[in-house]
């Protein structure tokens, strides 16, 4: 029998949000499940691995008094507001059940008479237009699956903050950002946030059984890992990183998610490099980040370089597609 446990944000920090949402992913303990209920106040939240720059409209964001946020998870841009309900499964490794808790959330949606579906590769939707993105972050004893559920969301903020690529648009088949998303109420005029709320309590309990314990706010929370992580959360080194002059660019598109290389050089050799992605493995990106350092730019070398490193046949995949995009660029 699992340790079931509701905690419900009372507060819209998204610093504070995301650092009290990384000390539940390391410390739950491996009988738990939590749910984890927050909100944002006019918050863009990028991937671990993206560029702030290039997928917000920073200064219009800070300007008209938005914050950026840069979660642990892959993945791509959302904008949050107060229309917008987040959720995160917080397991221990073994009771970690994605087909579960996606069947949680659809099971909440179909319950306030809206016809909800998976598609792609992480995202939910109503009549073809997404109203919840996902991302997911594991680690040694715990993982979680997060996202959002746009019920009253702002699509004039949406689409005025966040920065998604031509490519990924034509991807998608659609013109706009705000054309692919839809927020729920347009389904059932007087769904409410608090409504959301009940329908993903009792979804929850109906596939995980009658919860122990329930919060409301932070304080059975230690306050000094709290501060620590959200100054963590808060750091410009966090959430825009080093921005050095590159002197060679690479980008592609895949199935799996785009990917940026970005190489600074010095001496014939690569002196550092960033790798910018919206990958669902946020681990994979960093791991291939340390490839690149001190190599000769040649696409012989790095090719070479790569595959010693991802030898585990899970990445054979991204790792072909990487191959294929060196090989044609001549370096």
């Amino acid at each position: 029998m699992s340790k079931l446990k509701i905690l419900h944000a009372e507060q819209t920090d998204p610093w504070l949000n995301l650092a009290v949402e990384q000390y539940l992913l390391d410390t739950v303990l491996p009988d738990q499940v939590i749910l984890y209920i927050w909100q944002n106040k006019n918050t863009v939240v990028i991937g671990r691995n993206q560029n702030a720059w290039r997928e917000c409209a920073t200064e219009l964001l800070e300007q008209e008094g938005g914050k950026l946020a840069r979660r642990l998870s892959g993945g791509g841009a959302v904008f949050h507001d107060l229309g917008n309900l987040n959720f995160t499964f917080v397991t221990g490794k073994a009771l970690y059940d994605l087909n579960k808790q996606y069947t949680v959330l659809l099971d909440a949606v179909k319950a306030l008479g809206i016809p909800a579906e998976m598609t792609g590769r992480n995202d939910l939707v109503a009549d073809g237009r997404k109203f919840s993105g996902n991302a997911f972050c594991h680690r040694k004893n715990g993982s979680y699956h997060h996202g959002t559920l746009l019920v009253d969301v702002d699509m004039d903020k949406l689409s005025r903050y966040l920065r998604v690529s031509t490519e990924k648009m034509q991807a998608k088949g659609v013109k706009s950002v705000r054309s692919r998303v839809v927020n729920l109420n347009e389904f059932v005029p007087s769904l409410t946030i608090p409504m959301m709320i009940q329908s993903l309590r009792e979804s929850f309990e109906l596939h995980y059984g009658k919860v122990q314990e329930t919060e409301v706010g932070f304080n059975g929370l230690p306050k000094e890992e709290i501060e620590s992580l959200f100054q963590q959360y808060s750091s410009w080194e966090w959430l825009y990183g080093e921005a050095p002059a590159f002197d060679i660019k690479i980008n592609d598109k895949f199935d799996w998610g785009e990917i940026q290389l970005h190489f600074e050089l010095k001496d014939g050799l690569i002196h550092r490099a960033l790798v910018y992605s919206d990958a669902m493995d946020e681990k994979f990106i960093l791991a291939l980040r340390d490839c690149f350092k001190e190599k000769r730019l040649r696409t012989s070398d790095l090719i070479f370089h790569i595959k010693e490193q991802f030898r585990d046949p899970v990445y054979e995949h991204q790792i072909s597609d990487i191959v294929n995009m060196l090989e044609n660029r001549d370096l």
